[in-house]
Protein backbone atom coordinates (compact mmCIF):
# COMPACT_ATOMS: atom_id res chain seq x y z
CA UNK A 1 0.00 0.00 0.00
CA UNK A 2 1.52 3.31 -1.06
CA UNK A 3 1.36 6.56 0.90
CA UNK A 4 -1.62 7.86 -1.08
CA UNK A 5 -3.61 4.68 -0.41
CA UNK A 6 -2.74 4.80 3.29
CA UNK A 7 -3.95 8.39 3.46
CA UNK A 8 -7.16 7.55 1.65
CA UNK A 9 -7.95 4.80 4.15
CA UNK A 10 -7.05 6.84 7.22
CA UNK A 11 -10.11 7.22 9.50
CA UNK A 12 -9.29 10.92 9.96
CA UNK A 13 -9.81 11.61 6.26
CA UNK A 14 -13.10 13.33 5.57
CA UNK A 15 -13.75 14.54 9.10
CA UNK A 16 -16.29 17.34 9.52
CA UNK A 17 -14.81 20.78 10.11
CA UNK A 18 -16.24 20.71 13.67
CA UNK A 19 -13.87 17.82 14.48
CA UNK A 20 -10.69 19.69 13.51
CA UNK A 21 -9.32 22.31 15.93
CA UNK A 22 -7.80 24.54 13.24
CA UNK A 23 -11.04 24.78 11.27
CA UNK A 24 -13.53 24.62 14.12
CA UNK A 25 -11.78 26.91 16.60
CA UNK A 26 -8.52 28.57 15.56
CA UNK A 27 -9.80 29.85 12.21
CA UNK A 28 -13.34 30.62 13.44
CA UNK A 29 -14.48 33.77 15.19
CA UNK A 30 -15.25 33.04 18.83
CA UNK A 31 -18.82 34.28 18.42
CA UNK A 32 -19.47 32.24 15.30
CA UNK A 33 -18.72 28.75 16.54
CA UNK A 34 -21.19 26.17 15.27
CA UNK A 35 -21.93 22.54 15.98
CA UNK A 36 -20.87 22.72 19.62
CA UNK A 37 -24.03 20.95 20.67
CA UNK A 38 -26.08 18.35 18.88
CA UNK A 39 -29.14 17.20 20.74
CA UNK A 40 -29.56 13.55 21.63
CA UNK A 41 -33.33 13.83 21.96
CA UNK A 42 -35.81 16.60 21.08
CA UNK A 43 -37.26 18.91 23.72
CA UNK A 44 -40.60 20.15 22.49
CA UNK A 45 -41.87 23.62 23.35
CA UNK A 46 -44.63 22.11 25.47
CA UNK A 47 -42.38 19.60 27.26
CA UNK A 48 -42.53 20.13 31.02
CA UNK A 49 -39.03 21.28 31.92
CA UNK A 50 -37.73 21.49 35.48
CA UNK A 51 -34.38 23.01 36.44
CA UNK A 52 -32.01 22.79 39.38
CA UNK A 53 -28.34 23.26 40.11
CA UNK A 54 -25.73 25.78 41.12
CA UNK A 55 -26.02 29.55 40.73
CA UNK A 56 -25.48 29.51 36.96
CA UNK A 57 -28.58 27.33 36.53
CA UNK A 58 -30.78 30.26 37.55
CA UNK A 59 -30.01 31.88 34.20
CA UNK A 60 -31.06 28.78 32.25
CA UNK A 61 -34.54 28.96 33.75
CA UNK A 62 -34.84 32.64 32.80
CA UNK A 63 -33.74 31.98 29.23
CA UNK A 64 -36.15 29.08 28.82
CA UNK A 65 -39.07 31.23 29.91
CA UNK A 66 -38.11 34.12 27.63
CA UNK A 67 -37.80 31.82 24.64
CA UNK A 68 -41.19 30.18 24.92
CA UNK A 69 -40.32 26.87 26.54
CA UNK A 70 -42.55 25.29 29.15
CA UNK A 71 -40.44 25.94 32.23
CA UNK A 72 -42.59 24.54 35.03
CA UNK A 73 -42.83 26.09 38.47
CA UNK A 74 -44.29 23.56 40.90
CA UNK A 75 -43.98 25.85 43.92
CA UNK A 76 -45.20 29.24 42.66
CA UNK A 77 -45.71 32.32 44.77
CA UNK A 78 -49.13 32.55 46.45
CA UNK A 79 -51.72 34.60 44.51
CA UNK A 80 -51.55 37.60 46.87
CA UNK A 81 -47.77 37.52 47.28
CA UNK A 82 -46.15 40.69 45.81
CA UNK A 83 -44.58 39.88 42.44
CA UNK A 84 -41.68 42.27 43.08
CA UNK A 85 -40.70 40.24 46.15
CA UNK A 86 -40.90 36.82 44.50
CA UNK A 87 -37.20 36.32 43.70
CA UNK A 88 -36.13 37.51 47.15
CA UNK A 89 -38.18 34.64 48.58
CA UNK A 90 -36.89 32.18 45.94
CA UNK A 91 -40.15 31.89 44.03
CA UNK A 92 -39.62 31.19 40.34
CA UNK A 93 -35.86 30.81 40.61
CA UNK A 94 -36.07 27.07 40.04
CA UNK A 95 -38.95 24.65 39.56
CA UNK A 96 -39.28 24.37 43.35
CA UNK A 97 -37.88 26.37 46.24
CA UNK A 98 -34.91 24.10 46.96
CA UNK A 99 -32.51 27.04 46.32
CA UNK A 100 -29.09 26.20 44.84
CA UNK A 101 -28.09 22.55 44.65
CA UNK A 102 -24.33 22.42 44.20
CA UNK A 103 -23.41 18.73 44.35
CA UNK A 104 -24.79 15.44 43.08
CA UNK A 105 -25.06 14.10 46.64
CA UNK A 106 -27.13 17.12 47.64
CA UNK A 107 -29.43 16.50 44.66
CA UNK A 108 -29.87 12.83 45.56
CA UNK A 109 -30.71 13.78 49.13
CA UNK A 110 -33.34 16.28 47.95
CA UNK A 111 -35.16 13.38 46.31
CA UNK A 112 -34.74 11.07 49.29
CA UNK A 113 -35.86 13.71 51.78
CA UNK A 114 -38.94 14.56 49.71
CA UNK A 115 -39.99 10.90 49.64
CA UNK A 116 -39.16 10.22 53.29
CA UNK A 117 -36.24 7.90 52.52
CA UNK A 118 -33.82 10.15 54.41
CA UNK A 119 -34.60 12.30 57.44
CA UNK A 120 -31.51 14.29 58.48
CA UNK A 121 -30.81 14.73 62.17
CA UNK A 122 -30.12 18.44 61.59
CA UNK A 123 -33.51 20.17 61.85
CA UNK A 124 -32.73 23.88 62.02
CA UNK A 125 -29.95 26.44 62.28
CA UNK A 126 -30.14 29.62 64.32
CA UNK A 127 -29.78 32.99 62.62
CA UNK A 128 -30.62 36.41 64.00
CA UNK A 129 -32.86 35.14 66.77
CA UNK A 130 -34.86 32.89 64.43
CA UNK A 131 -34.51 29.57 62.64
CA UNK A 132 -33.48 28.68 59.09
CA UNK A 133 -33.56 25.46 57.13
CA UNK A 134 -29.98 24.03 57.07
CA UNK A 135 -30.62 22.83 53.52
CA UNK A 136 -32.12 26.15 52.35
CA UNK A 137 -30.41 28.72 54.59
CA UNK A 138 -31.14 31.66 52.27
CA UNK A 139 -34.70 30.67 51.39
CA UNK A 140 -36.14 33.92 52.75
CA UNK A 141 -34.58 37.23 53.82
CA UNK A 142 -35.70 36.76 57.43
CA UNK A 143 -35.49 33.57 59.49
CA UNK A 144 -38.59 31.66 60.56
CA UNK A 145 -40.06 32.61 63.92
CA UNK A 146 -40.26 29.00 65.07
CA UNK A 147 -39.17 25.52 64.11
CA UNK A 148 -42.83 24.60 63.60
CA UNK A 149 -43.15 27.34 60.98
CA UNK A 150 -39.99 26.10 59.31
CA UNK A 151 -41.34 22.54 59.26
CA UNK A 152 -44.59 23.66 57.62
CA UNK A 153 -42.62 25.38 54.88
CA UNK A 154 -40.44 22.30 54.43
CA UNK A 155 -43.38 19.90 54.11
CA UNK A 156 -45.12 22.17 51.60
CA UNK A 157 -41.85 22.28 49.67
CA UNK A 158 -41.56 18.49 49.65
CA UNK A 159 -45.10 18.23 48.28
CA UNK A 160 -44.01 20.43 45.38
CA UNK A 161 -40.79 18.47 44.83
CA UNK A 162 -42.66 15.17 44.62
CA UNK A 163 -45.12 16.64 42.14
CA UNK A 164 -42.23 18.00 40.10
CA UNK A 165 -40.43 14.67 39.81
CA UNK A 166 -43.64 12.82 38.96
CA UNK A 167 -44.82 15.25 36.27
CA UNK A 168 -41.70 16.61 34.55
CA UNK A 169 -40.59 15.51 31.09
CA UNK A 170 -37.04 16.89 31.19
CA UNK A 171 -34.90 17.67 34.22
CA UNK A 172 -32.04 20.08 33.54
CA UNK A 173 -29.33 19.95 36.18
CA UNK A 174 -26.24 22.16 36.35
CA UNK A 175 -23.37 20.52 38.21
CA UNK A 176 -21.49 23.15 40.18
CA UNK A 177 -19.12 21.81 42.83
CA UNK A 178 -17.35 18.73 44.10
CA UNK A 179 -16.63 20.32 47.50
CA UNK A 180 -19.19 20.25 50.30
CA UNK A 181 -19.68 20.19 54.06
CA UNK A 182 -21.26 17.06 55.49
CA UNK A 183 -22.73 15.98 58.81
CA UNK A 184 -20.47 13.43 60.46
CA UNK A 185 -23.41 11.69 62.10
CA UNK A 186 -25.64 10.90 59.11
CA UNK A 187 -23.91 12.17 55.96
CA UNK A 188 -26.36 15.02 55.30
CA UNK A 189 -24.89 17.47 52.77
CA UNK A 190 -25.31 21.22 53.28
CA UNK A 191 -25.18 23.94 50.60
CA UNK A 192 -22.80 26.01 52.76
CA UNK A 193 -20.41 25.46 55.61
CA UNK A 194 -22.27 25.57 58.93
CA UNK A 195 -21.44 28.69 60.87
CA UNK A 196 -21.03 31.00 57.87
CA UNK A 197 -24.42 32.35 56.78
CA UNK A 198 -26.22 30.58 59.68
CA UNK A 199 -25.74 28.00 62.38
CA UNK A 200 -22.54 27.31 64.30
CA UNK A 201 -19.50 25.34 63.19
CA UNK A 202 -18.37 22.37 65.28
CA UNK A 203 -15.51 20.27 63.84
CA UNK A 204 -16.80 17.30 65.81
CA UNK A 205 -20.12 17.51 63.97
CA UNK A 206 -19.13 18.51 60.42
CA UNK A 207 -16.46 17.49 57.95
CA UNK A 208 -15.24 18.75 54.60
CA UNK A 209 -15.74 16.44 51.61
CA UNK A 210 -14.38 16.73 48.10
CA UNK A 211 -16.43 14.18 46.19
CA UNK A 212 -14.54 12.10 43.65
CA UNK A 213 -15.51 10.83 40.22
CA UNK A 214 -16.89 7.50 41.41
CA UNK A 215 -19.02 9.04 44.18
CA UNK A 216 -20.56 11.60 41.83
CA UNK A 217 -21.14 8.98 39.13
CA UNK A 218 -22.89 6.65 41.58
CA UNK A 219 -24.97 9.49 43.07
CA UNK A 220 -26.27 10.55 39.67
CA UNK A 221 -26.98 6.97 38.61
CA UNK A 222 -28.96 6.49 41.82
CA UNK A 223 -30.80 9.77 41.25
CA UNK A 224 -31.77 8.87 37.68
CA UNK A 225 -33.04 5.49 38.81
CA UNK A 226 -35.15 6.90 41.61
CA UNK A 227 -36.71 9.58 39.43
CA UNK A 228 -37.46 7.05 36.69
CA UNK A 229 -39.14 4.84 39.29
CA UNK A 230 -41.77 7.52 39.94
CA UNK A 231 -41.71 8.89 36.38
CA UNK A 232 -40.53 6.38 33.73
CA UNK A 233 -40.62 8.92 30.89
CA UNK A 234 -38.23 11.39 32.58
CA UNK A 235 -35.18 12.52 30.64
CA UNK A 236 -32.19 14.44 31.90
CA UNK A 237 -29.97 17.16 30.47
CA UNK A 238 -26.73 17.74 32.36
CA UNK A 239 -24.44 20.72 32.12
CA UNK A 240 -21.49 22.05 34.13
CA UNK A 241 -21.33 25.54 35.57
CA UNK A 242 -18.48 27.67 34.16
CA UNK A 243 -18.32 29.66 37.41
CA UNK A 244 -15.06 29.01 39.34
CA UNK A 245 -14.95 28.34 43.08
CA UNK A 246 -15.02 31.40 45.31
CA UNK A 247 -12.71 29.63 47.74
CA UNK A 248 -11.49 26.09 48.41
CA UNK A 249 -10.97 24.16 51.63
CA UNK A 250 -8.78 21.64 49.82
CA UNK A 251 -5.00 21.95 50.07
CA UNK A 252 -4.78 23.13 46.47
CA UNK A 253 -4.53 26.62 44.96
CA UNK A 254 -8.07 27.75 44.17
CA UNK A 255 -7.31 27.68 40.43
CA UNK A 256 -6.10 24.08 40.67
CA UNK A 257 -9.08 23.18 42.86
CA UNK A 258 -11.45 24.72 40.33
CA UNK A 259 -9.84 22.82 37.47
CA UNK A 260 -10.14 19.57 39.41
CA UNK A 261 -13.78 20.22 40.28
CA UNK A 262 -14.88 21.16 36.76
CA UNK A 263 -12.85 18.35 35.17
CA UNK A 264 -14.42 15.70 37.37
CA UNK A 265 -17.94 17.05 36.87
CA UNK A 266 -17.45 17.32 33.11
CA UNK A 267 -16.07 13.79 32.93
CA UNK A 268 -18.95 12.29 34.87
CA UNK A 269 -21.55 14.19 32.85
CA UNK A 270 -19.96 13.16 29.57
CA UNK A 271 -19.70 9.52 30.60
CA UNK A 272 -23.35 9.36 31.63
CA UNK A 273 -24.55 11.11 28.46
CA UNK A 274 -22.54 8.69 26.34
CA UNK A 275 -23.82 5.56 28.06
CA UNK A 276 -27.47 6.36 28.83
CA UNK A 277 -30.01 7.10 26.11
CA UNK A 278 -32.21 9.31 28.31
CA UNK A 279 -29.31 11.53 29.45
CA UNK A 280 -27.87 14.36 27.33
CA UNK A 281 -25.02 16.82 27.92
CA UNK A 282 -25.03 20.51 27.03
CA UNK A 283 -21.62 22.29 26.95
CA UNK A 284 -22.21 25.44 29.02
CA UNK A 285 -18.79 25.11 30.62
CA UNK A 286 -16.91 24.77 27.33
CA UNK A 287 -18.70 27.67 25.67
CA UNK A 288 -17.71 30.12 28.42
CA UNK A 289 -14.33 28.78 29.56
CA UNK A 290 -12.78 27.77 26.21
CA UNK A 291 -9.44 29.46 25.40
CA UNK A 292 -10.92 30.83 22.20
CA UNK A 293 -13.30 32.97 24.30
CA UNK A 294 -10.35 34.74 25.95
CA UNK A 295 -12.39 35.31 29.08
CA UNK A 296 -14.72 37.77 27.35
CA UNK A 297 -17.80 36.38 29.07
CA UNK A 298 -16.48 36.77 32.60
CA UNK A 299 -16.97 39.87 34.73
CA UNK A 300 -13.83 41.73 35.95
CA UNK A 301 -13.65 39.36 38.93
CA UNK A 302 -12.92 36.57 36.38
CA UNK A 303 -15.61 34.50 38.03
CA UNK A 304 -19.20 35.58 37.44
CA UNK A 305 -20.58 35.24 33.93
CA UNK A 306 -21.98 38.36 32.27
CA UNK A 307 -25.34 38.61 30.52
CA UNK A 308 -23.77 38.36 27.06
CA UNK A 309 -22.20 35.06 28.06
CA UNK A 310 -25.50 33.64 29.25
CA UNK A 311 -27.17 34.68 26.00
CA UNK A 312 -24.39 33.14 23.92
CA UNK A 313 -24.55 29.87 25.83
CA UNK A 314 -28.29 29.60 25.41
CA UNK A 315 -28.13 30.54 21.71
CA UNK A 316 -26.44 27.18 21.12
CA UNK A 317 -29.21 25.41 22.99
CA UNK A 318 -31.91 27.19 21.00
CA UNK A 319 -30.31 26.25 17.69
CA UNK A 320 -31.12 22.64 18.50
CA UNK A 321 -34.33 23.06 20.47
CA UNK A 322 -36.90 25.47 19.07
CA UNK A 323 -39.83 27.32 20.56
CA UNK A 324 -41.49 30.70 20.04
CA UNK A 325 -39.74 33.52 21.96
CA UNK A 326 -41.96 35.54 24.25
CA UNK A 327 -43.00 38.74 22.46
CA UNK A 328 -43.72 40.93 25.45
CA UNK A 329 -41.72 44.20 25.73
CA UNK A 330 -42.38 44.60 29.43
CA UNK A 331 -41.44 41.04 30.26
CA UNK A 332 -38.40 41.23 28.00
CA UNK A 333 -37.23 44.40 29.72
CA UNK A 334 -37.64 42.74 33.12
CA UNK A 335 -35.70 39.71 31.94
CA UNK A 336 -32.89 41.83 30.56
CA UNK A 337 -32.70 43.80 33.79
CA UNK A 338 -32.49 40.59 35.80
CA UNK A 339 -29.65 39.28 33.65
CA UNK A 340 -27.81 42.59 33.73
CA UNK A 341 -27.58 42.42 37.52
CA UNK A 342 -25.42 40.22 39.69
CA UNK A 343 -26.10 36.69 38.48
CA UNK A 344 -25.26 35.36 41.93
CA UNK A 345 -27.63 37.51 43.97
CA UNK A 346 -29.07 34.33 45.48
CA UNK A 347 -25.87 32.30 45.63
CA UNK A 348 -25.05 30.73 48.99
CA UNK A 349 -21.46 30.02 47.99
CA UNK A 350 -20.82 33.68 47.17
CA UNK A 351 -22.46 34.93 50.36
CA UNK A 352 -20.44 32.42 52.37
CA UNK A 353 -17.27 33.85 50.82
CA UNK A 354 -18.44 37.39 51.57
CA UNK A 355 -19.07 36.47 55.20
CA UNK A 356 -15.49 35.22 55.41
CA UNK A 357 -14.04 38.19 53.54
CA UNK A 358 -12.94 36.15 50.53
CA UNK A 359 -15.16 37.75 47.88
Amino acid sequence: MNAHERMASNPYVGLEDRAIWRKAVAESHALQLTGLYRKKFPIAADARIATAGSCFAQNIAKALKRNGFNFCDFEPRPPLFPAEQALVYNYGVYSARYCNIYTARQLLQVFDRAYGAFVPEEKAWVRGGGHVDPFRPLLEPEPFGSIAELERSRQSHFDAVREMFEKLDVFMFTLGLTEAWVSRSDGAVFPVCPGTVAGAFDPASYEFRNFNYFEIFEDLIAFFGKVRTVNPRAKFLLTVSPVPLTATKSDNHVLVATTYSKSVLRSVAGHLATEIDFVDYFPSYEIIAAPSMRGMFYDPNLRTVNAAGVDYVMSHFFREHHATPVDNPVREAQGAAALAGDLEATCEEMLQAQELGYA
